[in-house]
């Protein structure tokens, strides 16, 4: 008995420890000890849990931001350890507590996790527990609990009676009139969740009122958050409904006096143009939408120039081209010069998307021109972004036309003093070459894409070998023999070794794409003459590059060159060198062990058991004799 007795003590010992770390004063041990309550739970049992364990922690809310948070987050997933939905209630006091703090991150989390709970509640248990608990936050004498209770109401209304419906309404009206700006602010920004799951009825007689007057705040704040709401409530109206309830709401926050509103008009444009159908888009959006293109401030026009694009692409079809070309195009014109950059920069990331929903003409009328424009702006991002998007232009007009203005734009980004800017102009140098065809690359890109393999910045060079293999898959092996290898392959003489290690990764990089002939033939000569190299850094690079490129390789090849030479880089006095020699060795014997493996393995294997074997195999070192052949 007395053994059964200590069982239990043991038992609980770990338990007691955790639950004296939630009274230690060190916070990272009390946050620690929190992440770790689901253990405690369950070691306690479900009764226990709510009997003791539950009530704790209620009293131990007052405490350090970040254990509140790790605590409000446990929380909402302590269904379960209390056992079960019907005693979901246990939860609702802590959250409750939290849900109340001064920090509002903790007072987020704690209403997330309280949504949790409530959803796994039954309807009966909601109204007896949930609602009042909302009730309470409403009433609360601060903001805090204020605040928190709009995150409640759509998780509770769906499935309460009648009566309560009416009062969760007039509970949120209340709040949307709150004399404190930072609750009327949460209710602002719950309006368009709230409205989902209300009856269509009292979204007309009570919640567009609240939505008027939010929109009509006095502070800025209330009023942007209102316009997330616009987007929800136009969703769920008729069409007709949405023209006299939410239109003059809308015209009024597009020309709101404050620039932070007509901003996030210009962000939610297009969920408006959706939610409100073709005809209101063609007779009231339209409109909006130019005068928010020619807004006063830069902020609102970059913000509406970069939806120009999906907002065509929206207008009703058997319009779009008329729309398009009478009432956003004169507007865009003006934006191709306009005088904020970013403005600029935001323009030309969308314009080209135009091209195929006017097709062949009018590009070449009226859009060719702007594109030329854009390629000489005397801002970088301007150039780069009509450049990463040529490929909607090429599928409407080919870019011979552009072509020759091309030209001047890509010599003067792969320049840039920027290496940013470098950078991605040679992220999209295969897709050019695509476009522009061999002939034009091999005259006029091929030697900026051979500079940017010596450029003085790494992650440009890198970037460069990379660009390199995909010229290759774009142009072909044969094409790389002629064309670009025997110029790499002079790099391995360059008196800067970092030129020679970029041709090693060069070569790394190629082996991948030309084939095993013109690896054996071309690449492998060079990296074995770059063994003796005088820079360590070299020679270990070398032992990676054979490593890399021998998978390409025949096995002869290997047992006559590449061996011998990972032998004597074994022997190199570098330790680096020595280190990745011997890994290139070990790697190489299992690979050729694995290949002989392959070839002898019995057919009447399965897959899974093929699988095993081959993963052993990988494990086990090198036998002997395969490293008396590799010392041969």
């Amino acid at each position: 008995m007395a053994s059964s007795d200590k069982t239990i003590d043991d038992s609980l010992y770990p338990i007691a420890v955790l639950i004296d770390e939630l009274k230690n004063e060190d916070v990272q041990l009390r946050l620690n000890s929190i992440k770790k309550l689901s253990t405690i739970a369950l070691a306690l049992g479900e009764e226990r849990t709510r009997s003791e364990l539950i009530p704790f922690l209620t009293e131990t809310i007052y405490d350090e931001d970040e254990v509140l948070l790790a605590l409000a987050d446990q929380l909402g997933n302590f269904t379960s350890l209390v056992g079960g939905p019907e005693y979901a209630m246990y939860l609702i006091p802590p959250l409750e507590s939290l849900a109340t703090v001064e920090e509002t991150v903790v007072r987020d989390k704690a209403v997330e996790s309280l949504r949790i709970v409530a959803a796994e509640h039954s309807a009966q248990d909601l109204e007896i527990h949930v609602v009042p608990t909302l009730q309470r936050l409403v009433s609360g004498d601060w903001f805090t609990s204020r605040t928190s209770a709009c995150g409640l109401f759509s998780v509770c209304y769906p499935r309460v009676s009648q009566p309560v419906k009416a009062e969760l309404r007039a509970n949120f009206r209340k709040l949307c009139q709150d004399e404190t700006p930072m609750v009327r602010r949460a209710a602002a920004s719950k309006l368009g969740e709230f409205a989902k799951v209300v009856e269509i009825e009292y979204l007309k007689s009570d919640l567009i009122p609240n939505f008027v007057q939010l929109a009509q705040d006095d502070q800025d704040s209330v009023r942007l958050l209102a316009v997330e709401a616009c987007v929800s409530i136009a969703q769920l109206l008729p069409q007709e409904d949405v023209e006299h309830l939410v239109l003059p709401t809308l015209r009024q926050c597009a020309s709101d006096s404050s620039w932070r509103v007509r901003y996030m008009v210009a962000e939610k444009f297009v969920d408006l143009q959706k939610a409100v159908g073709p005809e209101i888009t063609r007779v009231d959006l339209v409109p909006a939408f130019q005068y928010l293109l020619k807004d006063a401030e830069a902020e609102v026009r970059a913000a509406v120039a970069t939806k120009v694009k999906d907002f065509c692409a929206n207008l009703d079809k058997a319009n779009q081209v008329h729309i398009i070309m009478t009432s956003i195009l004169p507007y865009v014109r003006d934006l191709v010069s306009d005088p904020n950059p970013h403005v600029k920069s935001a323009l030309a990331s969308v314009i080209m998307g135009l091209s195929p929903m006017l097709g062949a003409y009018n590009t070449v009328e009226h859009l060719l021109p702007l594109f030329l424009i854009q390629l000489k702006d005397e801002c970088p991002e301007v150039r780069l972004n009509i450049i990463s998007n040529l490929d909607c232009v090429n599928d409407v007009i080919g870019i011979q036309q552009l072509s020759q203005s091309l030209l001047p734009a890509i010599v003067e980004l792969a320049e840039d003093s920027k290496w940013r800017v470098r950078l991605a102009i040679i992220e999209y140098m295969p897709a050019l070459a695509g476009q522009l065809g061999q002939e034009f690359f091999d005259q006029k890109l091929r030697g900026l894409c051979m500079g940017w393999l010596n450029d003085h910045v790494y992650a440009i060079r890198e970037a460069a070998t990379l660009n390199m293999k995909k010229l290759v898959e774009q142009f072909g092996a044969q094409w790389a023999e002629q064309a670009i290898i025997p110029m790499i392959l002079v790099m391995s003489r360059n008196k800067n070794y970092l030129h020679r290690m970029t041709c090693l990764f060069c070569l790394n990089m190629l082996a991948e794409v030309c084939g095993t002939d013109i690896t054996t033939k071309l690449l492998l000569p060079t990296v074995l003459l770059l063994a003796s190299d005088p820079v360590s850094n070299v020679r270990f690079n070398v032992a990676k590059t054979l490593q890399k490129i021998s998978p390409f390789l025949d096995s002869s090849v290997i047992d006559t060159q590449v061996k011998p030479t990972l032998e004597k880089l074994n022997a190199d006095t570098d330790v680096d060198v020595k280190h990745f020699a011997s890994e290139a060795i070990a790697a190489i014997a299992a690979e050729m062990e694995l290949d002989v493996f392959r070839v002898v393995i019995p057919p009447v294997l399965g897959k899974a058991q093929e699988d095993a074997m081959t993963a052993k195999l990988i494990a086990a070192p090198p036998s002997s004799t395969n490293d008396n052949n590799l010392k041969s």
